[in-house]
């Protein structure tokens, strides 16, 4: 098949050629179950399975006992928030996230505010941005839980973890935080995080596979579990664990620690170079601020269809208005409306997002392609 080019990494990254390596024995050859504890096959399961705990643990600068393996970040989201709220079951509960949050997020967040929970969703700036005086002020006797994403899936703005950890730890409550899009190509750290949801397939590792950090040695309590059968890994999450997944997890997140630092910077030219051409085109704006992951920009162009628009380009540009859960929806992204854009700009915006497959070579066809298109859809 004749792909178009790939600028869609946010969405999801290309497996990387080390890690298809990797996995390949425990497809076959090494086919134990990590559970079974009483001859070799699953020995060397379970030694492969923690070897690659170890691999992300160092990623996020995490214990290894602290990581959890899931399905996928929805599930390690809906584990944390879930989780929690079934934790303190009984008493009032107050939670607070954010409206540009992932849809993961939001949707598991009206779930347990239909079972009784309290949810403030925090509102940002035009940029993107949310306020950490606001958030402050948010805070109740009762709140459970902050849950606020690391970096923004559509726009790439990164919240100030840092500060918000800090908060959480002086006012005494859980800090969850979405870290799927951060975890290897920023340096990240859980210092002052009680949970953190991670995903493989966001950073060069195959689909299917993700984690949650849940903090050890805290007196702020564990979430409960979600899934029961077995009481596999630690109880926190029953299931037969998917080896050859995990084993690409693991290979996925140690390259990520050593190359992330050096991609980010070419990645950056290439995102600036992008943007630089594409904002010349006329009643075109950026959406988001310079506080972002650099391999992410998101431009709106005015006076378009939104849907033409995406149709178009995407014939030789794999692009996304919005994330891949809701990239085929003509409704406007709620990160944009959440910061104020008005829903016809919003429905024509598209977000690129460049990785380690992307040339210079592209950026530029990618740029004349956007201009073409544009341009016939504005009648020039």
């Amino acid at each position: 098949m004749n792909y178009p080019i790939y600028l869609d990494y946010n969405a999801t990254t290309p497996c990387a050629p080390e890690v298809i390596e990797a996995m390949i024995p425990w497809f076959g050859e090494h086919y134990g179950n990590a559970a079974s504890k009483s001859h070799a096959y699953g020995w060397v399961a379970e030694n492969a399975v923690e070897a690659a705990r170890e691999q992300i643990a160092n990623l996020i600068g995490a214990q290894v006992k602290e990581i959890i393996f899931t399905s996928g970040a929805t599930e390690a989201i809906n584990l944390a928030v879930k989780g929690t709220f079934e934790l303190f079951k009984g008493e009032k509960q107050h939670f607070i996230t954010c409206q540009t949050e992932h849809k993961a997020v939001l949707d598991t967040m009206k779930s347990i505010e239909e079972s009784g929970a309290e949810v403030t969703y925090l509102p940002v700036d035009n940029h993107g941005k949310l306020s950490v005086k606001e958030l402050q002020s948010s805070i109740l006797p009762h709140t459970k839980m902050i849950a606020l994403m690391w970096a923004n899936n559509e726009t790439g703005v990164i919240h100030p973890i840092t500060e918000i950890a800090k908060l959480a730890e002086e006012k005494g409550i859980i800090f969850f935080t979405d870290a799927v899009q951060a975890a290897g190509k920023i340096p990240v750290s859980v210092g002052g995080i009680h949970l953190m949801a991670i995903s493989a397939h966001k950073l060069y590792g195959p689909k299917g596979i993700g984690a949650l950090y849940i903090r050890h040695n805290h007196s702020l309590p564990k979430p409960l579990a979600q899934i029961h059968g077995g009481g596999h890994e630690k109880g926190f999450r029953s299931g037969t664990l998917n080896v050859p997944a995990i084993v690409g997890f693991g290979k996925a997140a140690e390259m990520r620690l050593y190359e992330m630092k050096e991609e980010s910077k070419r990645l950056e030219k290439l995102r600036d170079f992008l943007e630089i051409g594409l904002l010349r085109l006329p009643d075109s704006f950026l959406n988001g601020s310079q506080d972002r992951l650099s391999h992410v920009t998101n431009i709106a162009f005015g006076g378009v269809e939104g849907e033409d628009l995406l149709r178009k380009i995407c014939q030789k540009l794999a692009v996304s208005s919005g994330s891949a859960c809701t990239s085929i929806s003509p409704k406007p992204s709620h990160v944009l409306q959440a910061m104020g854009l008005d829903a016809d700009l919003g429905r024509a915006s598209i977000r690129f997002s460049l990785g380690r497959n992307t040339t210079e070579q592209d950026i530029l066809d990618a740029v004349g392609w956007v201009e073409k298109v544009v341009g016939e859809l504005r009648g020039y």
